[in-house]
């Protein structure tokens, strides 16, 4: 399930064809100043990406996995 969203869009109002990224939760401890987390989280994936799917799908995607998840938004050609 998404638990955080990084939209790295440069185009914002583009959703027919993005890129998305998923990582376990816990890789955003390293980040400054975020939020920490501390659980079990062994059914999250530790990476997993989409190429060219709708905002819509990327989204029931991440939000579907059993882990908690970071989903990272990409425009079309970025991010992979």
């Amino acid at each position: 399930m998404i638990w955080n969203i990084i939209d790295k869009r440069k185009r914002k109002f583009r959703w027919r064809e993005i890129n998305a990224i998923i990582e376990d939760i816990e890789h955003d401890n390293i980040t400054a100043d975020s939020d920490f987390f501390d659980e079990r989280n062994d059914a999250a994936p530790i990476y997993a990406a989409r190429e060219g799917i709708l905002l819509h799908d990327a989204i029931l995607w991440a939000e579907n996995q059993e882990g908690k998840v970071t989903l990272f938004i990409y425009d079309k050609g970025d991010g992979l």
